[in-house]
């Protein structure tokens, strides 16, 4: 007996699936359910979250709907993976906030710190609002730094410090096999695997959405979106260091290095985003989980808004508007730092941690 109904007809597809194993070559869901006979809950979510959802196997499956088996992978997998992600959430207490309206929270979460910092700047200074500030300090007029950074810094941290919880019990869950922390091997092609996005292919023909002609539209906006958030970390990264170890403040010129990584970035997070909404909107309703889609459309829309506005304040901030648009801007960072362990972001991480384990399981197998 398994703990949800998703996870006993999850057990029940890979039990079929593993009789079959006509799907082996798509992706690594099938080789690693290969290695097993019978399923755990750690198990069936560990297979979950190692499916990349290209729908490959749905198409080629001859006991996929209207067969009496009703095998459809993807969609199972996906309402597990979704599943996993309340179950491992901490504290437990916040595992379902955002099960249904994720966006709507994200949005106000984004806009009622937006009205704080604007409010903030009002109590001191009215003029400062809508002044024009040039030269180093100038977003600090706003906010000075050090509050801007203990408001900020401590949303991140309580990200990191949840999202570390979360992936600690899921990780425990997995019954990862010995040696795997310290197997370099393993961790490198895991990296390599997630980088390339090497399983999000339908085992070498792209993703299926709207109908049955794969592209790899999914896989570029993906890479897009993935690099344009290292671009834009980095960058942040870069600031920090100019700000505290060169007493160097922002905003910076044009030219510099956090700018041109920020704006490189911004326009990835531009680009995949967006992709990734409309690619949304055109898949197969057959292959997602369409009840759960609250975190996800806020994860992506929290990155598109946050990317936009910064690009735009990049754009006008030697302008009156500097002051409403920066405020804007920290609201949606604010909301996406917050939401960050509750909503899809966490998908990244998880199928990283199912992507070593599944390395370090097939070097293990081979006798490495």
């Amino acid at each position: 007996m398994h703990g949800t109904q998703i996870l006993e007809e999850t057990d029940r597809l890979m039990t079929v699936c593993n009789s079959c194993r006509y799907c082996e070559g798509l992706c690594a869901v099938f080789p690693a359910m290969e290695m097993r006979r019978a399923f755990s809950d750690g198990d069936l979510n560990y297979l979950a979250n190692l499916c990349h959802g290209c729908g490959a196997c749905y198409t080629d499956c001859q006991f996929s709907p209207p067969h009496e088996f009703n095998v459809n992978v993807p969609r199972t997998l996906a309402i597990a993976r979704a599943e996993s992600y309340a179950a491992y959430a901490w504290p437990r207490a916040f595992a379902g906030l955002f099960a249904r309206n994720g966006l709507v929270i994200s949005v106000i979460a984004a806009l009622s710190v937006a009205a704080f910092i604007f409010g903030f700047a009002a109590a001191n200074d009215r003029a400062v609002l809508y002044g024009v500030h040039t030269g180093p300090g100038a977003f600090y007029q706003l906010m000075p730094h050090n509050t801007m950074a203990a408001l900020f810094g401590a949303a991140f941290l309580y990200a990191i410090l949840a999202l570390v919880m979360s992936v600690r019990a899921f990780w425990r869950d997995i019954g990862e096999p010995i040696g795997m922390t310290t197997n370099a091997k393993s961790l490198w092609q895991a990296i390599r695997d997630a980088g390339e996005l090497r399983f999000l292919d339908g085992g070498g023909v792209g993703c299926f959405n709207e109908d049955d002609q794969p592209t790899d539209r999914r896989k570029i906006f993906h890479h897009l979106t993935f690099y344009g958030f290292i671009l834009c970390f980095a960058a942040t990264c870069v600031g920090t260091l100019y700000h505290y170890l060169f007493a160097r403040e922002a905003p910076y010129p044009w030219w510099d290095l956090p700018v041109v990584l920020g704006t490189l970035g911004g326009i990835g997070l531009l680009i995949g985003p967006i992709g990734l909404l409309v690619a949304k909107s055109q898949r197969d309703p057959v292959l997602v989980d369409e009840q759960r889609t609250g975190m996800d459309t806020a994860f992506i829309l929290m990155l598109l808004l946050a990317s936009f506005t910064g690009l735009i304040l990049l754009v006008l901030r030697a302008t009156a508007a500097m002051g409403p648009l920066l405020a804007l801007h920290l609201g949606f960072i604010f909301a996406l730092f917050i939401t960050l362990p509750y909503g899809k972001f966490v998908h990244g991480i998880y199928r990283f941690v199912a992507l070593v384990r599944y390395a370090r399981e097939r070097q293990m197998m081979a006798g490495e």
